[in-house]
């Protein structure tokens, strides 16, 4: 064996023996986005999730006209991890989406390398928390807009201009029910989040 061999191999080996880099990124968006269906998509672990009924009383402070068929909701964190390859595992949290739950978003973001803030498009206006709070923590996301019944209300175009959101954030279309979808809204995060920490 020539000694490049015997490094490459011995390189292979190295990696193989080293457990994937943990990062962790946090899911978010306003109340019945697809944040629980997004972790669950792509977990290979069974989500661990809290979600609860909707109680008379939740139902008379969060709107579900828009939701109608929803009958639960997260009320602390939703968490799931991935290995993209043997060098990398993400470990996804998603938040509550309703704004009196706001006060935990502090804990589950911290330590975050970035976000992806989830978007429905015939609610835009549930969004704006998610996206205002990560562009105060500069924390790099990316907004995913959720196609609902394979479809979008607006273009993003308008998207960007309703959630004042920067050129310079991305803006992208995918569906929370499908595993390769959701992988390549994280792959952007993590795309962004590295071009940030180049830059």
């Amino acid at each position: 064996m020539t000694p490049t061999n015997a490094t490459a191999g011995g390189r292979a080996q190295q990696t193989a023996d080293r457990p994937p880099l943990p990062v962790k990124l946090v899911i978010a968006g306003g109340f019945g986005v697809g944040k629980t269906t997004t972790v669950g998509s792509i977990s290979e672990i069974t989500p661990l999730t809290t979600e609860a009924s909707i109680t008379e009383v939740a139902a008379g402070v969060d709107d579900l006209a828009r939701t109608p068929g929803k009958t639960t909701t997260t009320v602390a964190m939703d968490f799931g991890c991935v290995t993209i390859d043997p060098t990398l595992k993400l470990y996804l949290f998603g938040t509550p989406g309703q704004e009196r739950f706001a006060f935990m978003w502090d804990d589950v973001v911290e330590g975050a390398l970035g976000g992806l803030v989830i978007v429905d498009t015939r609610r835009l206006d549930d969004c704006y928390a998610a996206v205002d709070y990560f562009e105060h923590r500069r924390l790099p996301f990316v907004v995913a807009v959720n196609a609902f019944d394979g479809r979008v209300e607006h273009d993003l175009d308008e998207v960007r201009w309703a959630l004042d959101v920067a050129d310079q954030v991305p803006l992208i279309v995918f569906d929370a029910r499908e595993r390769g979808s959701v992988r390549d809204a994280l792959l952007a995060v993590l795309e962004l989040a590295l071009r940030r920490a180049q830059s």
